[in-house]
């Protein structure tokens, strides 16, 4: 018994001193039960926004004639044109827009989210019915016609791909160069490149270009399994925008990494790093989990999130339509948070380790 206490106690002492075993059994399964069971805490269907576009009295009796009921599921706002509600619509801002034509009520919703959009449908679908039997003994009032803002022929895959693909890079940037930073100067390779007849920038460029490279192949591997038959991708006619998305984000996710391996003095260590930034990274930046049904403190959270820009980005041009415009905020910030980690970087870089 004291054989087997004086090996429980050193083997536990060892665990708690280990940060990497810290991290993976302990940390990061903590950090995913704090995110899922917040985004999943309520069983209950999400909340739509709708945009009122004109005059729609059959939605304002039902939002009266509800005694708040209807409110708890659906918040209404006004909007001026149709155009400019569609376009909110298709970004994402609101759930659905809805119009009235004599006595149809029109609705059309974004199939980005098809949680949000079975919500939408099954409301209004339960307005009309309501109203409709108001009228017992008489022909239904009125009528619903839904519609996807979007090309009909979209399908999940139009915003799946562009996710993991975002995903993929950002794990390539950020795990690629903290790792590889570390091992080199972990095996000296750092200080003999450093007294090599060979600038400092050549060999930051060399791996910023391998790192691109691997990139751009990514993309192209994504969009040649995605668009053949058998998953049906179909892209926007300004889809090669994609193209300068990806090369910001992987600079972008490139600093990230640098940063990590500049402050980091093993390859366990820069893993856990790159670990805890990259994976709950993954869900707050809408790579795996849509964020239109989640919390408002979780939403607010992932727009500081850098993965975020880059699917939104890739998805605004490749699945969305949107045209080239629309992925221009996304490449400015990218670039902006690549130029601050990356100062941030050189300032805290040590050739050789601690």
């Amino acid at each position: 018994m004291t054989a087997f206490r004086s090996l429980s106690r050193a083997m536990f002492r060892g665990f708690v001193r280990d940060r990497t075993a810290l991290v993976f059994t302990i940390l990061i399964p903590v950090l995913f039960l704090l995110l899922f069971g917040s985004i999943y805490k309520s069983s209950s269907a999400p909340k739509v926004s709708v945009i009122e576009v004109g005059r729609v009295t059959l939605l304002d009796q039902a939002l009266a004639g509800s005694h708040g009921q209807l409110g708890k599921v659906m918040t209404v706002t006004r909007g001026g044109s149709l155009d400019a509600a569609l376009e909110d619509v298709r970004k994402g801002t609101d759930s659905a827009a809805v119009f009235q034509q004599g006595r149809t009520l029109v609705v059309r919703y974004s199939i980005a989210d098809q949680v949000t959009a079975g919500v939408v449908q099954a409301v209004f679908a339960s307005i009309v019915q309501q109203a409709n039997q108001a009228a017992t003994g008489r022909p239904p009032a009125y009528q619903l016609t839904t519609a996807q803002v979007e090309d009909k022929s979209l399908k999940p895959i139009q915003y799946l791909a562009p996710g993991l693909l975002g995903w993929a890079i950002a794990s390539g940037g950020a795990f690629g160069a903290s790792i590889t930073l570390v091992n080199w100067r972990q095996t000296k390779l750092l200080r003999r490149l450093r007294l090599a007849p060979v600038s400092v920038g050549s060999v930051v460029l060399a791996r910023v270009g391998i790192s691109l490279a691997v990139a751009l192949v990514q993309l192209a591997v994504f969009l040649a399994i995605a668009t053949t038959p058998y998953f049906g991708l179909r892209l926007s006619a300004d889809w090669w925008m994609a193209i300068p998305v990806v090369v910001c984000g992987t600079l972008a996710f490139l600093s990230i990494g640098l940063l990590v391996g500049s402050v980091t003095t093993s390859q366990q260590a820069a893993t856990a790093v790159a670990n805890i930034i990259i994976l709950p990274m993954a869900f707050l930046g809408g790579a795996f989990v849509p964020l239109d049904f989640a919390p408002t403190w979780i939403r607010d959270v992932s727009y500081a999130m850098p993965l975020r820009y880059l699917v939104t980005g890739m998805q605004n041009v490749m699945a969305r339509g949107e045209g080239i415009a629309s992925a221009l905020p996304a490449i400015g910030i990218l670039l902006g948070l690549t130029a601050v980690l990356t100062t941030i970087a050189v300032r805290v870089f040590r050739w050789d380790a601690a």
